[in-house]
């Protein structure tokens, strides 16, 4: 039921673990991921030190779209187990501290939703069609020439002669947001889940739900009608008292995407212009100073994120030379040296995690897992492998199942064979591995995540100078973050203690020497003692200034 107590605005600096639940772990022994598996890592995440995570859909699916094409909003996809489950899930997690935050898809459903097997037999004209897209096409066509988000048309004939409208693939049909029926509906899912304990909800390709059909040129993305939207969630999300709304909003405009924002409408939105950009200190600083002049005026907290579900893993990616993401490095399969990544992406982690606002990582990043490119192309799911005509391999190679013990495939994953291929290099990424490793990825998180849950979180920074390579700021704490990006060492900018660091550093004249694609945390010496130190093999405890 609705709370009446307000609860404080905890994701505002949150650490949130995203779930791919059909690759984390696999608890009954088909190959796939599932509830089961999850309720029995739960005490890892809470090792891990995340206060909430992020489950992709977990919904009754034909899985046309990894589960993003929803056959009904109110069950759990039987794969994965039972709405009772489900249940225990949240409340295991509420015990251990962690939030659960939902994914729920407004766009467009499955071809397998009732609603959309009731409009197929009611024929043109009828009140069912009218909860979605259906036209009569022009001659021989479709009704307009808009092209899928995924490749090839966005219109799909029926036998009657109409076509329907679909953003993504042809087995996910887009709801028509003018509909009462269609508003409504959604209002209902999202107390369904909030009755149920979840905390927030993940709003899937937000911007894009409002359309123009009598636009000549494609149109719709981010209509001014789409607010009216997202006002009315928040006034449900209000209604019930600390739970969250998480847009997808992917805009190159940034007062554009303030405007979701805004304290009637959703709570936070992600952060894809600091995703998408390459490692670069000045790159980084605009979309750092461009992230936070966007959020501040507006009282929303930023968020930072490294990769997640759809995008080439970090690893791989900053091993490139081109290290922006862009879906085109998975087409031309660009190489990567895959060292200099691990070591971009341990300093990369330690520079989202050290900026204000909530960050989140995606399962496997905490292990530094690459990008599997070599997937069998018989075993590639993603429908975007076969709507660019085989040129674009898709975001599996993000999606493989994650390594937990062991030497050798399945990686303590499951007892059964997943549903995709392990590489055999990840023998020395499981999760049992990097335990026992104080250099690890994983022990590098988990020294992170508890340092910023203890005094980093929301807040503010400020610039410290710094030379051309190097980015350098202070958070209100006092903490201090330093990357070096650039080929050669470089002496600190600060004088202090190092109480966390990406990697080893060096020394020269008996001062300290931040190597290239290299974070630190530094604390002055006056505030150590708030500090516990957590150093990886190499590095020192003090710098020179």
């Amino acid at each position: 039921m609705p709370g009446t107590t307000p609860t404080p605005e905890w994701w505002r600096g949150a650490a949130i673990y995203q779930v791919y639940l059909r690759s984390f772990a696999d608890g009954n022994g088909d190959g796939t991921g599932d509830l089961a598996g999850l309720r029995s890592r739960l005490p890892y995440l809470a090792d891990l030190g995340v206060d909430a995570v992020w489950l992709n859909p977990w919904y009754p699916s034909p899985m046309a779209d990894g589960g993003y094409d929803v056959a009904d909003y109110r069950a759990i996809e039987p794969v994965f187990g039972t709405l009772a489950e489900a249940e225990k899930l949240i409340a295991e997690a509420h015990d251990l501290g962690i939030r659960t935050i939902v994914d729920v898809v407004p766009n467009h459903a499955s071809d397998r939703h009732a609603w959309f097997r009731e409009a197929l037999a009611a024929g043109p004209g009828s009140a069912a069609r009218e909860r979605f897209w259906f036209r009569p096409g022009v001659g021989d066509g479709p009704p307009n020439g808009w092209q899928s988000i995924f490749g090839g048309p966005a219109w799909t004939r029926v036998p009657d002669g109409e076509w329907y409208l679909h953003l993504f693939a042809p087995e996910q049909p887009d709801f028509n947001w003018n509909n009462p029926d269609v508003r409504q509906e959604f209002l209902d899912v999202l107390r369904f889940w909030f009755d149920r304990g979840v905390d927030g909800v993940r709003i899937d390709s937000a911007a894009v739900l409002v359309k123009d059909l009598d636009s000549v040129e494609e149109s719709y993305t981010d209509h001014d009608d789409v607010h009216e939207i997202y006002r009315e969630w928040r006034r449900l999300s209000d209604a019930y008292g600390g739970r969250v709304l998480i847009g997808e909003v992917w805009l190159p405009d940034q007062e554009r995407f303030a405007l979701y924002l805004r304290p009637d409408e959703m709570h936070t939105a992600f952060n894809f212009d600091f995703l998408s950009c390459p490692w670069e200190p000045a790159a980084l600083r605009r979309s750092i100073d461009l992230t936070l002049a966007t959020h501040v005026p507006i009282g929303a907290p930023a968020t930072w994120v490294l990769s997640n579900h759809d995008v080439t893993r970090p690893v791989t990616r900053y091993g490139r030379r081109d290290t922006s993401f862009d879906h085109a490095d998975r087409k031309h399969g660009m190489p990567s040296d895959r060292e200099l990544g691990r070591r971009r992406a341990r300093a990369a982690a330690l520079l989202a995690m050290a900026l204000p606002g909530s960050v989140y990582v995606y399962q496997g990043e905490e292990l530094g897992l690459w990008e599997v490119e070599d997937i069998p192309d018989d075993l590639r799911e993603d429908p975007i492998w076969a709507r660019s005509g085989h040129t674009d391999p898709g975001r599996d190679g993000c999606r493989v199942p994650l390594p937990w013990s062991g030497t050798e495939p399945p990686f303590g994953y499951g007892t059964g064979e997943p549903w995709l291929p392990q590489p055999a290099g990840w023998r020395d990424l499981t999760v049992e591995a990097q335990q026992r490793d104080p250099g690890s990825m994983l022990c590098l998180y988990r020294s992170a995540l508890r340092l910023r849950r203890e005094l980093l979180g929301d807040g503010t920074m400020t610039w410290l100078p710094a030379g051309n390579d190097v980015i350098a700021f202070r958070r209100d704490s006092g903490l201090v973050c330093v990357v070096n990006l650039g080929a050669e060492p470089v002496p600190f900018p600060v004088r202090g203690s190092v109480v966390l660091a990406s990697g080893p550093l060096g020394q020269q004249d008996g001062g300290d020497l931040l190597p290239g694609d290299t974070a630190v945390w530094i604390t002055e010496e006056a505030r150590l003692s708030a500090y516990p130190q957590t150093l990886v093999p190499g590095a020192q405890s003090s710098t020179s200034g």
